[in-house]
């Protein structure tokens, strides 16, 4: 199994508690037989996510995950191991009371229910998480990692003589609590020392010397791993309620060489649970329906966007019942291998019958809806979702590209759809990248013989459509708060490239929107009824 590991930062970057944590599961799960890939959030992208879908990933810190990275995720299999409080705005539920946070300030809600599991790193932490989250996702480790190295440390340590003085954190994180801690020890007239260091052994040995801790927390900590030391090494702690750690059984029943034993032997525990859950079966989604939708994609010069594009079809929340692939002729897909990709029927070419043909293969459908993708179009989960219950209200031919012309020069016209969101239906003069119809209405599309047989499929099927079957076109809804409603979720980054037929040296521009202001020009001189009246 390969392991994609998302974090904001690694030990490399910064030596956080959080990050060392991260490293210590990494080597874990190597020493396993895992294959794991450490990725910094800010360099993820959607397109890398869909590339690596057959991947499992376990996301850490996401501060800089952003909102479409965290959506492309959501139909991957991936856990969330949360170090803090990521779905609170303020990422500390302390300041309210029972630690339940008022609705408006809760965020990354759906990142967080989508997962496989959220492991949390105490009792106190997950119920906390659970309180706000509501969700039934939420595991408890029980306790976090230490490397080996670093339980060496405590261990050579346990012995050492005390002093009088006791420990305050020398931290410039204000939620680290040194204000706090150290206007209680100039209160109590305690003989304090702060204490920092790089390194582990140091900061150890600086601990390991004092009789006491005085730390408080001014957020509500997951777990807390500096109390778990200064209990190991037999300091007495001074501290508040903020510990995810004290509610721990574990913690409260032992301390010293007894609680490092227990901490020591935790870890395999702690990494049999990621383990459990990394060879768990995918769980089929429980609101997936099967829609009578038959879809039909096409195999040109992006052979390889056909695996994401199957995967986000099996992701839909209404499942079509069968995938077809009509294959044209090229150099760049001729030793492709469509074998193994879950594909029920492959129309395979020697031929380019350019845009009509995989309309001519869906003529052989059974199904009342055909869904047609054109191969750089990556739908979201909730695509036919979409255009099912906007079939209900605006009965038309469907799609993720909106085109309201303005002129009988194509070029001049305005866009609707994933390009700019729409949040209400819309209609529109034609579609294209995705489209949405009935079967029964293809029949429309062949009752001319289209003025070119190389362009303008999409001009000429919502023209011949609206003229025989008084059939409109529409732009289902794209809100730009849920892309997963969208017919295409990563337009931007797979369709600019040069084998684009728009853009590839093989046609020219001029040339090609040349044809489409030809066959637009037809269709309005043969009756086409345009959303704003353009005439010739």
């Amino acid at each position: 199994m390969n392991i994609i590991y998302i974090s904001d930062f690694f030990v490399e970057h910064i030596a956080g508690g959080g990050e060392l944590v991260d490293d210590c599961l990494i080597k874990h799960l190597s020493s396993r037989g895992f294959s794991v890939s450490r990725v910094q959030s800010n360099s993820v992208t959607p397109v890398f996510i869909q590339q690596n879908k057959d991947k499992f990933f376990i996301v850490s810190n996401f501060v800089n995950l952003d909102k479409p990275q965290k959506k492309a995720l959501e139909n991957c299999r991936y856990i969330i191991y949360e170090h803090d409080h990521k779905y609170i705005l303020e990422r500390d539920p302390s300041p309210y009371k029972d630690f339940i946070v008022p609705a408006d300030r809760l965020y990354n809600l759906s990142f967080y229910k989508s997962a496989q599991a959220v492991i949390c790193q105490s009792k106190l932490h997950a119920e906390v998480l659970r309180k706000n989250i509501k969700s039934d996702n939420i595991v408890s480790a029980g306790c976090t990692l230490w490397s080996k190295e670093h339980l060496e440390i405590l261990k050579k340590h346990l012995d050492t003589e005390k002093t009088n003085k006791v420990a305050v954190l020398d931290s410039d994180n204000r939620v680290k609590g040194r204000i706090q801690a150290l206007d209680y020890c100039q209160k109590k007239n305690l003989d304090y020392e702060l204490i920092k260091s790089p390194n582990y052994e140091e900061f150890i040995g600086q601990l390991a010397s004092k009789s006491s801790l005085v730390f408080f927390s001014q957020v509500l900590e997951s777990f807390c791993r500096l109390v778990v030391e200064a209990r190991i090494l037999g300091c007495k702690l001074i501290t508040n309620k903020m510990n995810g750690c004290a509610s721990e059984d574990w913690f409260k029943a032992s301390k010293g060489a007894k609680l490092l034993e227990y901490v020591e032997n935790k870890q395999e525990e702690v990494v049999d649970l990621f383990v459990s859950l990394i060879n768990e079966e995918k769980k089929a989604s429980k609101n997936q329906k099967t829609g009578d939708i038959t879809v039909i994609l096409n195999s040109y010069r992006r052979p390889y966007n056909l695996k994401m594009q199957i995967e986000a079809l099996k992701a839909q929340s209404v499942v079509p019942k069968e995938i077809w692939l009509w294959v044209n002729a090229h150099e760049d897909n001729k030793d492709f291998d469509y074998s193994g990709l879950g594909l029920d029927k492959i129309f395979n070419n020697d031929f380019n019958w350019k845009f009509y043909g995989r309309f001519a293969g869906a003529l052989l459908v059974d199904t009342e809806y055909v869904a047609i993708f054109d191969d750089d179009t990556i739908p979201g989960s909730k695509w036919f979702e979409n255009c099912l219950n906007t079939m209900k209200t605006h009965e038309g031919i469907l799609g993720s590209a909106g085109i309201v012309l303005n002129d009988k020069f194509y070029v001049q016209h305005d866009r609707c759809g994933w390009p700019t969101s729409n949040k209400e239906t819309t209609e529109v003069d034609l579609v294209g990248h995705a489209w949405f119809f009935k079967r029964d209405w293809l029949q429309y599309l062949w009752k001319e013989k289209p003025p070119t047989w190389d362009n303008a499929e999409d001009i000429q099927f919502s023209y011949s459509a609206q003229k025989y079957g008084n059939i409109k076109t529409y732009c289902p809804p794209h809100p730009p708060e849920d892309r997963e409603m969208h017919g295409s979720i990563l337009g931007n980054e797979l369709g600019i490239d040069n084998k684009a037929t728009s853009t590839n040296s093989a046609v020219s521009h001029q040339q090609f929107f040349s044809e489409r202001d030809f066959c637009v020009q037809y269709a309005l001189k043969n009756g086409w009824k345009t959303v704003r009246g353009v005439t010739l």
